[in-house]
């Protein structure tokens, strides 16, 4: 599902309505194709408006911008010219335009700081960065960038709608993150590089955002398989203690426990069953 279009009760009967926001599934962006700009027409606000709003009705994406954007031409500073920019953001985004809904959120946020649809403005904007993301195996700004304005939803407008679906979406871009660190670390082990490899895993494990993340068993099996390479055997047993008290029933933990064994440092839990993780004990998920 798409985020939902904020809408207001206009002279021209528009139905009132409220912005509702529906978690989004990762999906991938493409730019607005160029278009000449709308032909300029002297024409009441409301009938540009509403043409606009029936483009957005209909799905025709790019011809409701124009409309909008000729509302905030003819109109600038206006209230109307203030509807038609949240309506840019909304068809920008729902038209995978994402840098241009940003720029649009900018905008709004610029000119109506103190206004209540800022949240929105706020929100979309962290919205088209996190629709950006992309796999781990590439550069990881857009989910950065996407962390960064979620936790400013989060602290601009604690217990509003925004910031819960905000929460939501900062533990998927941590997973991200975190699974970024695993990659980098895999690379530098099939490299020959044991350190550089120990120093991502452990930044799993040791950056509390990523200890709720499902690459946590993973990053302390790596340890104990690092650690072993290296020589350093005491960590390699303390790391698969850990693994088992929060994961036995884990595939990491039974190749870990399978290692530690074959080194003769048989690990006290035998890797089945499920327990409560003391991680998430300290840290609820």
């Amino acid at each position: 599902m798409r985020s939902s279009l904020p809408a207001y009760n206009f002279r021209a009967g528009l139905i009132l309505a409220t912005v509702a926001v529906s978690a989004l599934t990762i999906s991938a962006c493409s730019g607005r194709t160029n278009r000449p700009r709308l032909a300029y027409e002297e024409r009441p606000v409301e009938a540009l408006y509403n043409t606009g709003y029936q483009r957005l009705q209909s799905q025709r994406w790019a011809d409701a911008i124009d409309y909008f954007q000729e509302v905030e031409r003819q109109h600038p500073y206006s209230e109307w010219s203030r509807r038609a920019i949240l309506m840019q953001i909304y068809a920008y985004y729902q038209n995978n335009n994402y840098a241009d809904a940003i720029a649009a959120s900018d905008r709004f946020i610029q000119l109506f700081p103190g206004n209540p649809s800022a949240p929105y403005a706020f929100y979309m904007k962290a919205l088209c960065n996190f629709e950006q993301i992309t796999d781990v195996g590439r550069d990881q700004g857009y989910a950065q960038a996407a962390l960064d304005g979620l936790k400013d939803v989060q602290r601009r407008y604690p217990g509003t709608s925004y910031a819960i679906d905000a929460t939501v979406k900062i533990d998927m871009v941590n997973d991200q993150l975190a699974g970024k660190e695993m990659a980098i670390g895999r690379y530098y082990q099939r490299a020959g590089q044991p350190l550089a490899a120990l120093n991502r895993y452990k930044t799993v494990i040791d950056n509390e955002a990523y200890q709720r993340t499902s690459h946590t068993p993973e990053a302390l099996y790596r340890l104990v398989e690092v650690n072993l390479t290296l020589g350093l055997k005491e960590e390699a047993t303390r790391n698969g203690a850990v693994l088992g008290f929060n994961y036995p029933g884990s595939p990491w933990y039974a190749e870990a426990y399978a290692l530690l064994t074959e080194d003769g440092r048989q690990p006290d839990v035998a890797p089945t069953g499920q327990r409560e993780s003391w991680l998430r004990r300290i840290i609820p998920g």
